[in-house]
């Protein structure tokens, strides 16, 4: 964040600083908090209030199947972030500053799609956190949304805004893990049947599994961990094994909180309940854990919700500030100031908050292929970039297939998005 980096958070060894050791330490533990924050901050992002909603309703209709569609989803986010996270990494440049080296005026183009997209999508991520704090204490959606809005923008408007976010993610993701797990357990699912759904599925629903990829891998989300790295000063040839590591354990996060919430909600369906309310995670929750299991939702969506407006904001807003050192300066207001247009506009519009969020998803698969076409190229043909590093010829290949499909994804996406207002 433009009001945390300095010397310390750029440079472990404390460069600059002289022979002052707990400067050197501070250096050192402001780093590793930043990449704690950069792993969550991309694991949170992907699981959204958008990623539960589709979740439940995936899981009701497919039942154990649904595992494989599970599966397929992260192994394209595998083949995605590893991918992102390396160039990015590597160059110590952020996507649209690659898109406008490869071919000016793409990285602008790049930067359009991701603030518009993202600001869709953060209004979808207020609505999340609105239903969350509508099932925790009963609030009105409109005012639960405002208030988990003003909580993000006094993140961001604090001193030392960079710090806030890395802790806040990493705590919240750790809540959300942990609440979910529980839920899992005592819905007592199939799991035996889950792992061989996930191989040999008796149902594979193309669309199902479009759909899930487009909303936890599209859009902003693909960034919002590598621009993160970027700010906590981990960059260049040098980090390639610390920027392996942090890719990597996000992904082990994403999955995670992917399959205990798919096993959450499978134990509630495979026990023959039909989840038919109008929030049938909670109901899967409610009938799992009672009036705790309640609770328990609504803190987990509140959690995914919050985090991913923050993700959303600030990830979006990275996008601009590269352009004008005035802008960089301004960084943190400029994030409150995104979130504040969000909640107005979740406030504003008249749609449901689960419309927003298919919506945002929609708009997300249109966004990937541009970005991540990009970055491939640089990945294949501009090493110069990246000072002269070799880019290892299997993760080239498996993100140009990954490539491929997110092109197929944008067209499915572009087909959809007129049917949700009709």
């Amino acid at each position: 964040m433009a009001d945390d980096v300095s010397p310390e958070t750029r440079d472990d060894a404390g460069r600059g600083n002289g022979p002052d050791g707990p400067k050197t330490a501070l250096a050192g533990a402001t780093k590793r908090g930043a990449l704690a924050g950069a792993i969550f901050l991309m694991a949170t992002s992907a699981i959204g209030p958008g990623f539960i909603t589709q979740t439940t309703e995936f899981t009701a209709q497919l039942g154990a199947a649904f595992a494989f569609a599970i599966l397929i989803s992260i192994l394209v986010d595998i083949a995605v972030q590893l991918n992102v996270w390396r160039v990015i990494g590597i160059s110590g440049l952020r996507a649209q500053e690659l898109g406008n080296k490869v071919l000016p005026g793409v990285g602008y183009l790049m930067a359009v799609l991701v603030v518009v997209g993202g600001l869709v999508f953060n209004i979808g991520n207020v609505a999340g956190t609105s239903l969350g704090l509508d099932a925790l204490f009963g609030l009105d959606v409109k005012i639960g949304g405002t208030l988990s809005a003003a909580i993000a923008i006094a993140i961001f408007v604090s001193k030392r805004a960079g710090v806030a976010m890395d802790r806040l993610v990493v705590v919240l993701g750790f809540v959300m893990i942990a609440l979910t797990t529980y839920v899992a357990i005592v819905s007592g699912p199939p799991v035996g049947e889950a792992l061989t759904q996930a191989v040999v599925p008796d149902t594979i629903d193309v669309l199902v599994i479009t759909t899930l990829i487009g909303g936890t891998v599209g859009g902003y989300i693909t960034y919002a961990g590598a621009h993160r790295l970027i700010d906590s000063g981990v960059s260049g040839p040098d980090e390639v094994v610390r920027v392996s590591r942090s890719s990597v354990t996000a992904l082990l996060v994403t999955g995670v909180m992917r399959v205990v919430l798919f096993l959450a909600i499978l134990g509630v369906v495979a026990g023959g309940v039909a989840l038919t309310g109008g929030n049938p995670t909670a109901e899967a929750f409610g009938h799992a854990a009672g009036e705790v299991g309640m609770r328990l939702f609504g803190m987990v969506l509140w959690a995914a919700g919050i985090t991913s407006v923050i993700g959303a904001s600030y990830t979006s807003v990275s996008f601009i500030v590269s352009f004008s050192p005035a802008l960089k300066r301004r960084q943190n207001w400029l994030v409150a100031g995104f979130i504040v247009v969000s909640a107005v506009g979740f406030v504003v519009l008249d749609q449901a908050p689960t419309t927003l969020l298919i919506l945002a998803g929609a708009l997300n698969g249109l966004i990937l292929p541009v970005g991540f076409g990009v970055l491939m190229w640089v990945a294949a043909r501009r090493s110069d970039l990246m000072g002269g590093y070799r880019y290892p010829r299997w993760l080239l290949v498996i993100g140009v297939l990954a490539w491929l499909l997110t092109l197929y994804l944008g067209w499915n996406s572009l087909s959809g998005i007129g049917d949700l207002w009709s």
